[in-house]
């Protein structure tokens, strides 16, 4: 019987061609644009178990979120641990200052993330059991201009990636004050309509209302269209950081338009909350978001530091590249040289001249399969080698040896024993390219 994949995860390989968004190079294409927009923006990699305490998450998101009643895979270990593969990034990132203390070399605490989340969620469009994610997280500065600043970092993210016909989104949740003030209207304004609503809004009605904002169910979108707006509890401190987070945004150029609605999916956000949507997803048309939660880390037994932050799944970045025509343009790592030997002293000749070409950097292969001169040519241009070197007899006896330029059937005479002076030739050829 053939062993395929649970449901819900995919495997990342070069070559993909019946899903070309699975190829590995777009994969670390993307990831290294992150690398690079992070290290720009000053923050510093976070690297996290994949499983934790399943604890962590239901005292960091909230028992009432959807991920962690109906998502998260939950089990125990062989010593009674009752454990969670990680569903999202930040918990992990608060539990760990928190175990080994808060060490940075400047006032502001500034980490990201890549890494597989995992979530027990039906598989569709954009959305998977095992997906990937790139968070940050901005804390120690409580200031309007950090939520900016975080904001920028998540568009500048799709602009050098080149995507387009993208939205931002913001609201603000206010304090504890706010919330609990307009928790009242809400549920004074719900009261009438509860009946109609679905399950999940009926269940979350009492335990967490808030959470009813986040619904997808239609008859509840409907519903909600009349319920009072969060904007108008919020406090003269909330609504001047409010202000302050657009008028930033405004003078950088990032678009966005306010959104009364918007919660997030995850209890510990507060003031400013946003996200990033995109025309071209349909309905599930988030391809990040995140927000302010100044009060988790105290929460998780740390100290209180406000803290900001979002994540953004990789899996729809990818499919946006593919879907605006970008990806075709990203292409896998070129092979400069392919070395075909005709006999076995001419293997070991191989043998030894590659090694010697990667240590100095030339991504070189040795085609050892014995196959005919033609098979082996088209195998170099198939692979996307720009060099064949053919080792034969008479190259062995000269130790001269032709490159031919397979983009052009150029022939160069090199001399076998001279490595730097074929490297030259190798890199200047690939780098005038």
């Amino acid at each position: 019987m053939e062993i395929q994949s649970p449901p819900g995860v995919f495997d990342i390989m070069p070559f993909v061609s019946d899903e070309p968004w699975r190829q590995t190079h777009l994969w670390q294409y993307v990831e290294g644009v992150i690398k690079k927009l992070a290290f720009d923006y000053g923050f510093f990699e976070f690297r996290t178990p994949i499983f934790e305490r399943a604890e962590l998450f239901l005292r960091g998101i909230g028992e009432e979120t959807d991920i962690v009643s109906k998502e998260m895979y939950v089990f125990p270990d062989r010593g009674g641990r009752e454990l969670a593969l990680r569903p999202e990034g930040t918990a992990p990132v608060m539990r760990a200052l928190v175990e080994h203390g808060i060490k940075s070399p400047i006032q502001a605490l500034r980490y990201f993330y890549i890494g597989p989340m995992f979530r027990y969620e039906r598989p569709q469009a954009g959305r998977f059991r095992q997906h990937h994610q790139f968070g940050v997280e901005l804390l120690g500065v409580s200031a309007p201009e950090a939520d900016a600043e975080v904001i920028s970092l998540l568009y500048q993210l799709y602009e050098r990636l080149g995507l387009t016909n993208l939205k931002v989104h913001m609201n603000s949740l206010g304090d504890g004050e706010c919330r609990t003030r307009f928790r009242e209207a809400l549920l004074e304004y719900l009261r009438g309509h509860l009946s109609t609503m679905s399950e999940d809004s009926q269940r979350r009605f009492d335990k967490n209302p808030l959470r009813i904002l986040d619904s997808k169910d239609p008859n509840d979108k409907k519903v909600l269209e009349g319920a009072p707006s969060i904007l108008s509890y919020l406090n003269s401190s909330d609504a001047a950081h409010f202000a302050r987070i657009q008028e930033l945004l405004t003078l950088i150029k990032v678009p966005f338009e306010i959104s009364p609605l918007l919660v997030r999916g995850l209890d510990y956000y507060q003031r400013t909350v946003f996200e990033v949507t995109s025309g071209k997803l349909g309905a599930q048309n988030s391809v990040g978001g995140g927000g302010r939660y100044d009060g988790l880390l105290k929460q998780l037994g740390g100290p209180d530091l406000p803290s900001i932050g979002f994540g953004v799944g990789l899996e729809r970045v990818i499919q946006l590249l593919l879907q605006e025509g970008i990806a075709e343009h990203i292409q896998p790592p070129q092979l400069t040289l392919m070395i075909l030997p005709l006999d076995d002293n001419a293997k070991t000749k191989a043998f030894l001249l590659v090694e010697e070409l990667r240590k100095r950097s030339v991504r070189s292969v040795v085609d050892f399969t014995g196959r005919k001169l033609k098979q082996a040519v088209a195998a170099s241009v198939d692979a996307g080698a720009e060099w064949l070197l053919v080792l034969g007899e008479r190259e062995l006896e000269t130790g001269k040896g032709s490159l031919k330029y397979l983009a052009d059937g150029t022939l160069t005479e090199v001399s076998l024993d001279q490595i730097d002076v074929l490297v030259h030739l190798l890199h200047s050829r690939h780098t005038k390219g």
